[in-house]
């Protein structure tokens, strides 16, 4: 099994205590690899549209995204990791995604993305855990995603691990730890199932894109959809 995580801070705080807990049941049988925000995607994207034209290997920050992405597309499992700021992913994470934003299904989704499995980890102090995770998974979930298990923690008092209760951290361990578990019992040989959240989403943009195609034969996403047969009777989850 190979494991690609994608953590939205360098910090080796309490999120990164969280991710531990949970690969740790996973590394004796995954390749895992990581990359931590901003390091490894230290730039905004400067919406110079030139992904969305059709050539994603000329933006400015290729170097990074490209090395991101053919990550992404060789795991079987996704990890995004993000504490709350401000009710929100941190602004690396949304940096990062903001990148990708080519592969939003209106546009040129891979067909790898439709049968991966992902989790996202996410932790606040007192409220916004919910909303980081939704930052993360709106992308994911465009991206063709189905299959998203979120795991947000409500800390309340410290910002540190070992202040935490000790109880309160037995829960939080045991939280991790079943959900790595189910993991291990998955068979990664299958793609996950495309769920019909994710099904309606493609039918519509085929509908959008159709109409596309029509006005102007030659527009970027249209001939991206007709080349790889969607807008015909080829599904990217067959």
């Amino acid at each position: 099994m190979k494991i690609t995580v994608i953590n939205g801070t360098e910090k080796h705080g309490v999120t990164y205590k969280l991710k531990e807990i949970f690969l740790d049941r996973l590394k004796n049988e995954a390749e895992i690899t990581e990359f931590y925000l901003p390091r490894d995607c230290p730039n905004f994207c400067a919406g110079c549209t030139v992904c969305f034209r059709g050539d994603e290997h000329k933006c400015k920050d290729a170097e990074y995204t490209q090395k991101i992405e053919k990550a992404i597309f060789e795991a079987d499992l996704l990890v995004f990791t993000s504490p709350a700021y401000v009710f929100h992913a941190t602004g690396a994470m949304k940096s990062m995604l903001d990148h990708f934003g080519y592969r939003w299904m209106p546009h040129r989704p891979a067909k790898e993305m439709f049968g991966k499995r992902a989790v996202i980890i996410t932790q606040c102090l007192g409220a916004g855990g919910r909303s980081a995770s939704k930052d993360i998974k709106d992308s994911l979930s465009w991206w063709g995603i189905s299959s998203i298990k979120s795991l947000s923690f409500k800390l309340m008092s410290e910002i540190r691990w070992d202040k935490i209760p000790e109880e309160k951290r037995s829960r939080i361990t045991s939280k991790l730890v079943n959900a790595a578990e189910r993991i291990k019992r998955i068979d990664f040989t299958r793609p996950a199932r495309t769920g019909l959240g994710t099904k309606s989403k493609f039918y519509a943009v085929r509908m959008l894109q159709t109409g596309l195609g029509k006005a102007n034969p030659e527009y970027t996403d249209y001939k991206y959809w007709k080349n790889n047969g969607w807008i015909d009777k080829e599904r990217p989850w067959k």
